[in-house]
């Protein structure tokens, strides 16, 4: 079967495509035509921890084989971490020949699955219609949402818009909550999961019931049906590799207890005000990103409660040596500490946070009890 292998011919087909387009035509697939959603594998950067969701639309009596993706960014974007944090980083959609797209996770040694759709041929050219009317418009362009808006979301919305209706949906795992389902991902990850779980707010307790996550559209359409039959009519497995497991000597558990220990046990005061500037800069931060950040998974968080900007009120009390106010603070704090251990109980992330509540814990102790006035002794 002929391929579009190589850059030339892939603008060629865009050309002509883009041609069609604009006279109102459009480039008509024949009966042998073949459109499948491919799921991509996980790998061990922080942007493919969750894998990643495709459309590819193969037609060997045209000589297509395309694939359409939604995940793509510029990384040479300006301010592109600025506008990555605010929530309007600009994603769009891409089309790529087949063979290329699995040679690029073929050398990432990053499976990869297909799932033919048992859809009817006018569903499948307007399907492809709709995947180039995105490519050739402004509507190539949306704004990234962890949640709500991606590469895996977008799938689900094009296909729908395609199929008249709301065909595919949720299945499984409707009873847990976001940050429950993305907590698997971050195995070998410490560091990344600890961040996700001081980071994100309230949004991620929600129970996840929007597709979200490629994995979680590949098991869907598994289990969804439409005009009485089975909407995925084969599933193929195109690359298989075992994931390699990160290994580091400091992304782990092990380096998270071993400092916050160090810092309970060396019992120095120098130590304990470098605690407090940094969780209370983290808070500050956290403030800052819930007003600024477009992203509706950072407001409303909690760990506030923890990461405490007023920490830094605390932190120049006691360099003013104000021995009054500083324990009558480490009590505040301390009672807001009590307060949010107790509502983090039941929560996915109570047991990393946990050795966090701890040592911000014996700190403030640490700091009532040596800034207590003393009671005077009447002989």
């Amino acid at each position: 079967m002929k391929t579009y292998s190589s850059k030339k011919t892939l603008l060629l087909l865009l050309f002509f495509v883009f041609i069609n387009h604009s006279f109102g035509q459009s480039l008509v697939l024949s009966n042998d035509a073949k459109v499948s959603v491919i799921t991509c594998g996980t790998g061990n950067e922080s942007y493919s921890l969750f894998g990643h969701t495709a459309i590819r639309i193969e037609d060997s009596i045209n000589a297509i084989d395309l694939v359409y993706n939604y995940g793509t960014f510029d990384f040479r974007t300006p301010n592109f971490v600025a506008k990555f944090t605010k929530g309007d980083l600009q994603y769009y959609a891409t089309v790529h020949p087949y063979i290329d797209f699995i040679n690029e996770y073929d050398n990432d040694k990053r499976s990869v699955y297909e799932q033919e759709l048992n859809i009817p041929e006018n569903l499948k050219q307007k399907l492809f219609d709709n995947l180039n009317k995105t490519l050739l418009s402004e509507d190539r362009y949306y704004t990234y949402k962890f949640i709500d808006k991606n590469c895996t979301s977008m799938v689900v919305d094009v296909i729908n818009k395609s199929l008249n209706g709301t065909v595919i949906t949720k299945k499984g795992d409707t009873d847990k909550t976001y940050r429950t389902i993305l907590y698997p991902y971050f195995d070998g990850h410490f560091y990344e999961k600890l961040g996700i779980s001081i980071i994100f707010g309230k949004k991620v307790d929600e129970l996840g019931t929007k597709i979200f996550l490629p994995f979680e559209l590949k098991n869907s359409l598994a289990k969804t049906t439409f005009q009485n039959h089975p909407l995925v009519k084969e599933t193929k497995t195109i690359l298989s590799f075992d994931k390699v497991p990160s290994h580091s000597w400091w992304n782990n558990w092990y380096t998270y207890i071993i400092v916050l220990a160090f810092i309970i046990f060396i019992n120095k005061r120098s130590v304990d005000k470098f605690y407090l500037l940094i969780m209370g800069l983290l808070g500050l931060f956290f403030v800052f990103v819930s007003f600024y950040s477009l992203h509706k998974e950072l407001e409303y968080n909690y760990n506030i409660l923890l990461f405490s900007p007023f920490l830094l009120i605390l932190l120049v009390l006691n360099l003013m040596k104000n021995k009054k106010w500083t324990y009558r603070f480490s009590l505040i704090h301390l009672i807001s500490l009590i307060t949010y251990a107790l509502f983090m109980i039941n929560k996915a992330s109570f047991l990393i946070v946990l050795p966090l509540i701890i040592t911000s814990g014996v700190v403030l102790i640490r700091i009532a009890i040596k800034n207590k006035k003393p009671i005077p002794i009447i002989i």
